[in-house]
């Protein structure tokens, strides 16, 4: 294993809990190796490892580009991660508002959907 594979590992379980990185881990198949393989590498281990900017700002930007790009399915993971990167609630209401400017209401409108009822499930203490 690289460096940068160690850190992107270490990285991505310092954002997103242990828990899911080993569900995820676990569901590693000879198929999607190469992409965990990738995603590790240059997600984790290059963009979220650097210190130029905070995770907490990276948090936000990455929120607002999945909300941009109508990449729903990973808002809830997202939102989860918060609790360990220091975005707030109201970063997150913040960021959808920008994103309802700039991108359009129905987008901003469905995540923000989407992040209430994952803060509502974390409140419960459900993990996912």
């Amino acid at each position: 294993m690289s460096d940068r594979t160690a850190n992107g590992m270490k990285t991505r379980r310092e954002v997103l809990g242990d828990a899911h990185v080993d569900r995820a881990e676990a569901a590693k198949s000879d198929f999607d190796a190469p992409f965990q393989d990738l995603i590790t590498d240059a997600a984790w281990g290059t963009v979220w490892a650097s210190d130029e900017i905070t995770r907490r700002e990276r948090s936000m930007l990455t929120l607002a580009l999945l909300a941009a790009m109508g990449n729903f399915e990973e808002i809830p993971m997202h939102i989860r991660a918060t609790a360990r990167t220091g975005a707030s609630k109201e970063d997150v209401r913040q960021v959808f508002q920008h994103v309802a400017i700039y991108c359009g209401v129905p987008r901003a409108n469905h995540a923000l959907k989407l992040a209430k009822e994952t803060y509502a499930e974390m409140e419960k203490g459900e993990e996912r």
